[in-house]
């Protein structure tokens, strides 16, 4: 990118109240935002200064501050430039707004993180099950989601024992210790 696309950008969002940003290099910029307005921030970012493709939109569960982090990752093809903007909502309820009006792909990505971490986003197309259709424990990757407390809890694999693990045991492989013996 230009150095005057960067000086655009850097006084663009020099501009805008509550936000902070720091440019990682010269084609990576990270913004953090109050959830209050990032909507407003990806429209600014998409019609002024062409971030026309919404790559990602990732989660981090801070379990320890009970909030979300959301960072929506934002690409412009005229400047070959990643825009990161990152912002916190609380844990509890699990509610925002989603960006779908702006960007289309982001129903895929809302749905996803609905999915994996529960979280709900107002006005998006699909918040339906797409890859956990069978599921019906709490989302796994929350924080406090206990894996292996669900996995003993909800199925029998300790009578799993097929043909193809006794031959390995027979040679000297498989599981030697139990997994409760190694605690």
């Amino acid at each position: 990118m230009s150095k005057e696309l960067n000086l655009w950008l850097d006084n663009l969002l020099s501009d805008i109240e509550s936000v902070q940003f720091r440019r990682k290099n010269s084609r990576r910029v990270r913004v953090d935002v109050g959830s209050e307005a990032l909507p407003a921030l990806l429209e600014l970012l998409q019609g002024r200064a062409s971030y026309v493709h919404l790559s990602a939109i990732t989660c981090v569960d801070w379990i320890e501050d009970g909030q979300f982090e959301l960072v929506y990752h934002v690409w412009s093809y005229e400047t070959g430039s990643l825009v990161s903007v990152h912002t916190r909502i609380p844990r509890d309820p699990g509610v925002y707004l989603s960006i779908y009006d702006l960007y289309q792909p982001a129903a895929f990505f809302e749905r996803d993180i609905h999915e994996m971490y529960g979280l709900f986003f107002e006005g998006s197309p699909d918040m339906e099950k797409f890859i956990l259709t069978e599921w019906n424990g709490p989302p796994p990757m929350r924080k406090d989601f206990d894996g292996e407390a669900f996995v003993n809890e909800h199925f029998h694999w300790e009578q799993y024992h097929p043909q193809w693990l006794k031959d390995l045991e027979e040679e000297g492989g498989g599981i030697t210790t139990r997994p409760e013996d190694v605690r």
